[in-house]
């Protein structure tokens, strides 16, 4: 802030920039809104519209059958294998029961006459057959799952295929759906941007200065910030050659800038002493003084030397006497600081 403001007056140009940039933030939420729903602007693009669909809906029936053979061929495995459970715990109880049997009496010279031990051995000789057939029930129920498997394995294999042969029309579909929904973020925002620009050469510092600053900001952030993740990459090509179009058109009007001010301040640096005071802005001479530089040229300048009353650079006045009581003051005060003279350059 200028040294030459007055204090009320420094807290309402603060108030001021707070006012802008709480625009600025309102601006940069309702944009970032718009913006990302630009996107739904185009319709979505599926994998599934670029697949022929009398062959697609041919294989998710396929899949859908092998898928539901798979389960059941699953469960039926379960059933099996819980009934070869039972029957080989049902072999091994009946034979351990046998053999406490046995090993509690004695044999008959001729076991085959014994009717006991025969039909004892015949049961026996029953629940192993029984084991045996429930372990081909396994068997068998396996030999299905397995084929269940993989006639899904085959159908899942075919829709990729499918999948694979239209990926790069998928692709392409999905790239130009991006550079159009760019483009419409591009249509946005640019002329944002620009609009920016003739509000800061024109009218940052009109009256509605705090609006302009923080619509300025908004239209930067929206084109640097939402727009640029945007930006197709192309491998990173895109955003180096933008970046360096930036870079060249940015850095083009700095020199020239910087070749226009510079011829600006050899003019007025050539004009009279009186005439360049009166170009000079109040608030704008005391700010740079304050800063211990010329206010014509702006080069530093030693002001606490009691003898520098003129630059040494561009030789505009920098301190002079007071006409009434000869005091050493700012040339470009209005009044004295001793007496409270008004300047005579000031005077009606």
């Amino acid at each position: 802030m200028s040294k030459a403001l007055r204090l009320s007056e420094k807290w309402f140009q603060r108030g001021l920039w707070l006012v802008a940039f709480l625009f600025a933030g309102f601006l940069i939420g309702l944009g970032g809104k718009i913006v990302d729903n630009l996107n739904l602007v185009e319709e979505p693009i599926e994998l599934e519209q670029f697949i022929d669909p009398a062959r697609l809906a041919a294989v998710r029936d396929t899949i859908e059958v092998a898928e539901r053979n798979a389960r059941a061929a699953d469960n039926a495995l379960e059933q099996a294998e819980q009934q070869h459970r039972v029957a080989k715990a049902n072999t091994a109880s009946a034979r351990e029961t046998f053999d406490n049997w046995l090993s509690t009496r004695h044999a008959t010279a001729r076991p085959d006459q014994d009717p006991d031990l025969i039909a004892r051995t015949r049961q026996l000789d029953g629940l192993a057959a029984a084991e045996r057939k429930a372990l081909t029930g396994v068997q068998e129920q396996e030999q299905i799952q397995l084929n269940a498997r993989q006639a899904r394995a085959a159908a899942h294999t075919q829709l990729q295929s499918l999948q694979e042969a239209a990926h790069p029309a998928f692709d392409r579909a999905l790239h130009m759906r991006e550079l159009r929904v760019f483009g419409y973020r591009l249509a946005l925002t640019l002329p944002l941007l620009l609009v920016a620009g003739w509000l800061w050469k024109n009218r940052r510092k009109s009256t509605w200065w705090p609006f302009v600053w923080g619509f300025i900001f908004f239209a930067l952030f929206a084109f640097f910030v939402e727009l640029v993740p945007y930006l197709p990459s192309y491998g990173g090509y895109v955003r180096y050659v933008v970046g360096i179009l930036l870079t060249v058109v940015v850095g083009r009007q700095a020199i020239l800038g910087l070749q226009r001010y510079l011829e600006r301040q050899r003019t007025a640096e050539a004009q009279p002493d009186a005439q360049r005071r009166e170009s000079l802005g109040y608030d704008i001479a005391l700010a740079r003084m304050g800063k211990s530089v010329c206010p014509g040229c702006e080069r530093g300048v030693d002001l606490k030397d009691p003898k520098l009353d003129f630059c040494p650079h561009c030789g505009i006045g920098l301190f002079n006497r007071c006409t009434c009581c000869e005091a050493r003051k700012n040339a470009f005060t209005r009044f004295c600081y001793s007496c409270g003279t008004q300047a005579a350059a000031n005077k009606a």
